[in-house]
């Protein structure tokens, strides 16, 4: 689908077409699971994040305003549902009074031995328990910035904070993750 074929493509999905709104899913699930793995942390995670993220985007495809970019509007969607998600893990967490049982993943290279994976191991859980110390807030915000690469207005307007609240909130998460995980650059 070429950028002039997208009004066309929205104004049938907003009439209902099922196979227009397919291909507008085509084009960006890719994009919205990596953004959703990113913030969740795992890939079941991001998966329900992205089901319920294009759910909700079909059933509020009429509240979309076609002069806004469909890309922006689906990203939003996935932000609010990727920040409920975690809340809602970290409340279960909370209540259940468990340890995270999720991994972060870690590229490795093509033949570690076997201390290096386990170091690599090591690195991913210190580094996905950072991550879950952030509140949502901050995660989303770290994420978007950070793996995404949004700049803060971008952030702002997606987290719809002002562009302070939005710095604000990169910034704690960057502090807090230093906190977090010091010494792990002289290998503790």
């Amino acid at each position: 689908m070429t950028v002039t074929d997208i009004p066309a493509v929205l104004a049938r999905a907003r009439r209902g077409d099922d196979e227009a709104f397919r291909a507008l899913v085509e084009q960006h699930s890719r994009s919205a699971f990596r953004l959703a793995y990113r913030m969740a942390g795992n890939e079941p995670d991001a998966e329900d994040i992205v089901q319920e993220s294009l759910l909700r985007a079909y059933r509020h495809l009429g509240q979309f305003e076609a002069r806004a970019n469909f890309g922006t509007w689906l990203y939003r969607i996935v932000v609010n549902c990727a920040v409920e998600h975690v809340r809602t893990r970290e409340s279960r967490k909370k209540r259940a009074r468990m340890e995270p049982i999720d991994e972060f993943t870690m590229p490795v290279s093509e033949s570690p031995g076997p201390h290096r994976l386990a170091e690599s191991r090591d690195i991913g859980r210190r580094v996905a328990a950072a991550l879950d110390s952030l509140s949502p807030l901050e995660r989303a915000a770290f994420t978007l910035r950070h793996y995404e690469g949004r700049t803060t207005d971008e952030i702002a307007r997606t987290l719809r904070l002002g562009t302070s609240a939005a710095k604000h909130a990169v910034f704690r998460a960057v502090k807090k993750l230093r906190a977090e995980l010091k010494g792990l650059e002289a290998g503790d």
